[in-house]
């Protein structure tokens, strides 16, 4: 492979052809790049949604106390801390594809690991290993996408991530499901064992996948990064004003701050606009998970009983329902990112949500004081209803536009640092929804939780209306002058 200096740069196109640059021709490599890189989070979705059927199986077969299990439930989040914060450094120093090649043997790992366990201490070490896997996908992949894409569909493949995580939420209730006849001994490890093989061919197509451009200008391969933008691009004129761009962003900072360090930049001595970043970024992974979508996620079925649902078959089925709602909207959300834009969906998101939590509180509190048969019907109804509601909600907006925005508005020089800075907010908070959730219901009651988060909620939506600007069709490297204003 050629190495910077082997070519000359291109030339900067002309004003006249800029817009044509932009023009949307949907780049069908672009696409399956950006693809690949998301599938890698489908197993990420799968083991963290797994527990909320195979826990019932795991507690009777290895006689697990309700602590335990919570534990068990929630870790992955808390694991997921290490390799999160760790995966800004891995992506920049290994690129971005061997990390999700990385990520891929660390979830197989974790798989086989975990359908073999036979006590408490070897499913929490193997639950470890795949939060390892997870955390690399949950940081990388949309860094990944966010600098593969063009900016004419960038939301769309960048939504392409949490499209997966919830494939892989879907997938797992399916297991739940279809495996929840086997022998009490055998159907969790069977459940488990389904993930071992996805992440051995998602491997195998990373790697015939292109580094990110923006990594290889990093490190100073400039015809390797232009020949990826022209396969990448819409047109050779953007391609050229893209590599254009991406030269100047990593050359500006190495003589502004040398010496300096990623880290100090963001939390030391911020300029204006990253510091208006860094709390846009911050802020919408923190409300993302305290909205309390995991809590719907890994414990629905306890919602579902508390509901009045009359079986474990029912339940079982209407976590399924949970799943395809979620799937369903986020394709929406994936097809409206580029053409209505984020602030939109967000906004749309947070305040839809906000009710739907407060539905799901008050069909609760319906159910729990019901004095007929008839009243407590409409009360299950009423609640699963307003659960799908919730989780509709949340997919056309905080679901997939969170890290799409998030990713695309750190500049380059901070982005992977940047957006594990942001994950690990993500992963902390939903770990302490999620390790907390039985306790809190126990404490100030379920509805009382979902009072709670739809607060939590109603506040997302005045941050976004407060603090966000809208960033469909900007470049990249334009973010900088967009949060300066």
């Amino acid at each position: 492979m050629a190495h910077g200096g082997a070519a000359a740069a291109p030339l900067l196109p002309s004003a006249a052809a800029a817009p044509d640059a932009y023009a949307p021709r949907r780049n069908r490599f672009s696409f399956v790049c950006a693809t690949l890189a998301s599938m890698t989070t489908i197993l990420m979705g799968y083991n963290l949604a797994l527990m909320s059927g195979a826990q019932l199986f795991i507690r009777e077969d290895l006689g697990l106390s309700g602590v335990q299990i919570e534990v068990l439930a929630g870790s992955m989040n808390v694991f997921m801390l290490v390799s999160i914060l760790a995966g800004g450094w891995a992506a920049d120093f290994l690129g971005r594809r061997r990390t999700l090649v990385l990520a891929n043997a660390f979830l197989m790992a974790g798989a086989l690991a975990m359908s073999v366990g036979g006590s408490y201490t070897e499913l929490m070490a193997a639950r470890f290993v795949t939060s390892v896997g997870a955390g690399f996908a949950r940081v990388v992949a949309p860094v990944y996408n966010a600098e593969i894409s063009p900016a004419s569909t960038r939301g769309v493949l960048s939504s392409f991530l949490d499209m997966f995580i919830s494939v892989g939420i879907l997938l797992s209730y399916v297991s739940n499901y279809v495996f929840a006849g086997l022998p009490v001994h055998l159907g969790w490890r069977v459940m488990f064992a389904a993930g071992a093989l996805p992440p051995v061919l998602l491997a195998a197509g990373v790697l015939a996948m292109p580094e990110s451009p923006r990594w290889l200008v990093m490190g100073s391969r400039h015809a390797d990064a232009h020949a990826v933008l022209l396969r990448t691009s819409d047109t050779p004129a953007e391609a050229d004003l893209r590599f254009a761009e991406i030269k100047q962003a990593v050359s500006a900072p190495q003589q502004a701050s040398a010496g300096g360090g990623v880290w100090k930049e963001m939390l030391v001595r911020p300029t204006k606009s990253v510091r208006r970043i860094l709390v846009c970024v911050l802020g919408l992974q923190f409300f993302q998970q305290a909205s309390g979508i995991d809590a719907i996620v890994l414990y629905s079925p306890l919602v579902f009983e508390k509901a009045g649902m009359p079986s474990s078959t029912a339940v079982l089925g209407a976590t399924v329902a949970v799943g395809v709602v979620k799937t369903g909207f986020i394709l929406v959300a994936t097809f409206l990112s580029d053409r209505v834009g984020r602030r939109p969906l967000l906004l749309a998101s947070t305040g839809g949500a906000a009710m739907a939590l407060a539905s799901v509180a008050l069909t609760l509190c319906i159910v729990g004081g019901g004095d007929s048969s008839s009243s407590s019907a409409l009360g299950t109804v009423a609640c699963i209803a307003s659960v799908l509601a919730f989780v509709a909600a949340f997919s056309v907006g905080l679901g997939p536009v969170v890290p799409t925005y998030t990713s695309e508005i750190m500049p380059l020089r901070l982005r992977a640092q940047g957006t594990s800075f942001g994950t690990a907010v993500n992963r902390v908070t939903c770990g302490l929804v999620t390790m907390t959730f039985i306790s809190l219901a126990d404490w100030i009651t379920m509805p009382g939780c979902f009072f709670l988060y739809a607060c939590v909620a109603a506040a997302a939506c005045a941050f976004v209306h407060v603090q966000l600007p809208e960033t469909s069709g900007r470049s990249l490297e334009d973010m900088d002058v967009l949060f300066s204003k």
